[in-house]
């Protein structure tokens, strides 16, 4: 499981001014909670680049004081005009409590949709579980070889060891779908052929029952 190491200074003033004048020198003010105790602090914001920007999963291995605290990012906030990362929010991770986090999608394998022409659509990159930290990972892994033209796989479908998937079992996560040369193709494969089925023969006229004596 990679992790991101982060080194940070304990807040002890909490008000709008001082928060203003962590900014001011770079740094970005965030909290950690979860554990046993509401911790403040603040970081550069460089050190906080390999956690955010990248679709990855990972632990952040926070360092306050000479003790580290393991955490997963829950929220992040940005500054409405310069967009700049302004706020950031850690859960800590309790051995025996289970946590809540978005694990991205790995597909693996060639769909045998996409072989016979179709094109791979991806819906979800990521599903949100439950589970215990021990069985955090740095994605879930999807095989789709069997995935075929006009197919779906769908969340239920997901294969997750140890966790309790929330997003709805009916979503679909990856389709394959006909591409515009798939319905060219099969249009004039058609227009080869007739275009039309041929036309069914007429049934029978039924036998007349003989006429009953008088």
């Amino acid at each position: 499981m990679k992790s991101v190491k982060i080194e940070g200074t304990r807040r002890s003033e909490l008000g709008k001014k001082a928060t203003r004048q962590i900014r001011s020198e770079q740094q970005v003010p965030a909290v950690i909670y979860g554990g046993n105790e509401t911790i403040h602090f603040s970081a550069p914001v460089m050190s906080f680049r390999a956690l955010v920007y990248t679709p990855e999963f990972q632990i952040a291995e926070i360092v306050l004081n000479g003790t580290t605290y393991r955490t997963i990012m829950k929220d992040l906030q940005f500054d409405v005009v310069t967009d700049e990362l302004s706020h950031i929010d850690f859960l800590e991770l309790v051995e025996d409590r289970k946590v809540v986090a978005n694990l991205p999608l790995h597909f693996s394998g060639q769909p045998q949709g996409v072989k016979d022409g179709g094109r791979l659509e991806l819906k979800i990159k990521s599903l949100k579980v439950r589970t215990l930290p021990k069985y955090l990972k740095e994605h879930i892994e999807v095989k789709i070889d069997n995935l075929q033209l006009h197919g779906n796989i769908r969340v239920h479908e997901v294969v997750a060891e140890h966790m309790e998937i929330l997003n709805s079992p009916r979503i679909p996560i990856a389709s394959v779908v006909t591409t515009r040369a798939l319905r060219q193709a099969d249009s004039e494969a058609a227009a080869a052929g007739g275009g039309k089925a041929a036309p069914a023969k007429a049934a029978p006229a039924a036998a007349k029952a003989p006429a009953a004596k008088k």
